[in-house]
């Protein structure tokens, strides 16, 4: 216990951490990773997730099954029935994942609609969510609104769901780096989510709001796979980039996951605001309330009880 502790320290030194996580040869690294996660010997098994859990707090009781095949099999694991109560309020969007919150607020009305990264670390919606017609006009929606960063750890649960009940339009995949995407590279390298790969989901509401989720992968297994697209988006996909797609999701359902950790920015127009006593450095879980209509209208446009 004594080492684990000292070696969990050492990850948390920044300038280590960033020197140990990013400048290394990012893509190569990432491609050997996926390799050997997914290598199914019991001996490779055991030694890796002994490793993994060395630099990390996992914690396995609410994991839908107890054994497994691989460490990207422990991944990419599923939960018990349960695990995740959804706020059954039909005016809150919950958290899509099990995440830290990170930057989050009001989105610029700037032509480049503005957010920030960190602290003095801005970028605009323009570069993260590129410059095809369809991410232009759903910036024009969107200035002005609210968006919420969340930051998925390597030992949180790593799959992701609907914050309500929605539809799915369009994806566009936008291959790129593999940045970590941890606190201490978003104070260190500009416009970091608008370098790495990322695919933007392009949502709507049921009563037509539009809403954009932008799952952003990082290093090590940067890939991320979602239920309405056959085909693993990941730095060896080569196309199309563009993915029209048409899935209908209730409240919590299942949308995607992530091959290993990283972040999902979420945006949101204006009239939407983030619920009470959400703030950077939040811990939230999936279902937990995220964001809210201040009036108390459900997405159907009727009043409802709070």
């Amino acid at each position: 216990m004594k080492n684990q502790n000292i070696l969990q320290r050492l990850a948390l030194n920044e300038d280590l951490n960033f020197l140990l996580t990013n400048r290394i040869p990012r893509a190569a690294l990432t491609r050997f990773v996926g390799w050997f996660s997914r290598i199914r010997h019991p001996w490779v098994r055991m030694a890796s997730m002994a490793v993994w859990s060395t630099f990390t707090d996992i914690d396995l009781s609410e994991a839908k099954k107890s054994s497994f095949d691989s460490l990207h099999d422990c991944f990419v694991r599923e939960l018990k029935p349960g695990a995740r109560p959804l706020d059954p309020r039909e005016h809150v969007l919950t958290s899509p994942c099990d995440a830290i919150v990170g930057a989050c607020g009001r989105i610029g009305e700037d032509a480049a609609a503005q957010v920030f990264q960190a602290k003095g670390f801005p970028y605009p919606l323009t570069d993260l969510l590129g410059s095809d017609a369809r991410g232009l006009a759903a910036i024009d929606l969107l200035r002005g609104g609210t968006y919420v960063t969340l930051r998925l750890t390597s030992s949180m649960y790593h799959r992701f769901h609907a914050p309500a009940a929605l539809t799915l339009d369009h994806v566009t995949y936008i291959s790129g780096d593999t940045w970590n995407v941890n606190p201490i590279a978003l104070k260190r390298i500009e416009r970091l989510f608008c370098k790495n790969e990322r695919a933007v989901l392009h949502t709507r509401l049921a009563d037509g709001t539009p809403l954009l989720i932008v799952p952003v992968a990082a290093i090590l297994v940067a890939s991320m796979r979602l239920r309405a697209v056959d085909v693993a988006l990941n730095i060896r996909y080569r196309g199309p980039n563009q993915l029209p797609c048409h899935a209908a999701y209730e409240k919590g359902d299942e949308m995607g996951w992530f091959e290993h950790g990283s972040t999902i920015l979420v945006f949101a127009p204006p009239g939407i605001t983030l619920c009470d006593g959400v703030a950077s450095g939040q811990h939230i879980r999936m279902g937990q309330a995220l964001l809210e209509n201040p009036g108390g209208l459900s997405w159907n446009g009727h009043v409802t009880c709070t």
